[in-house]
């Protein structure tokens, strides 16, 4: 039973450092790496993730410190970029679905994900008795609404 359980112990363990694998910013490739120094000069706690074919950078930026986390391929594209943002840079038809449908309650945790050149809003809507996090369009449109 032990070794059945060491077995299964080692065998999780190099799935999940198959599937995401911290790397130095010296292993990323040039490319890459010349992208992202370009695009994100004042990048401020890098680090660096392979995962799968792709290679993923979390970092601070702004005067805040805001979150972000971009997907880049091999080649070097930005593949998908999610950022921390305040609730005055969503788009006034976000906020509008938001006071129509939401009415009464807060943001928190806003995320603007950008991917193929189209953006949605990941957005944590709480009240005294509920939360939700709902994914908007830039039009404002309810794309998933899910009960946290």
């Amino acid at each position: 039973m032990k070794n059945l359980f060491l077995a299964i112990s080692i065998l999780g363990l190099s799935f999940n450092h198959i599937s995401a694998q911290d790397i130095h910013q010296s292993e990323v490739p040039s490319v890459i790496l010349n992208h992202f120094q370009k695009t994100f000069s004042k990048a401020s706690d890098i680090e660096w993730e392979i995962k799968g074919n792709l290679y993923e950078v979390e970092f601070e930026a702004g005067f805040l410190g805001d979150d972000h986390k971009v997907l880049y391929s091999r080649d070097g594209k930005m593949v998908r970029h999610e950022e921390e943002i305040s609730k005055n840079n969503l788009p006034k038809s976000v906020l509008s679905s938001i006071k129509r449908s939401f009415n009464g309650y807060r943001t928190d945790d806003i995320k603007k994900i950008t991917e193929g050149g189209k953006a949605i809003y990941n957005v944590e809507l709480k009240n005294y008795s509920q939360e939700w996090k709902v994914i908007f369009d830039s039009q404002g449109r309810i794309l998933e609404k899910r009960e946290d």
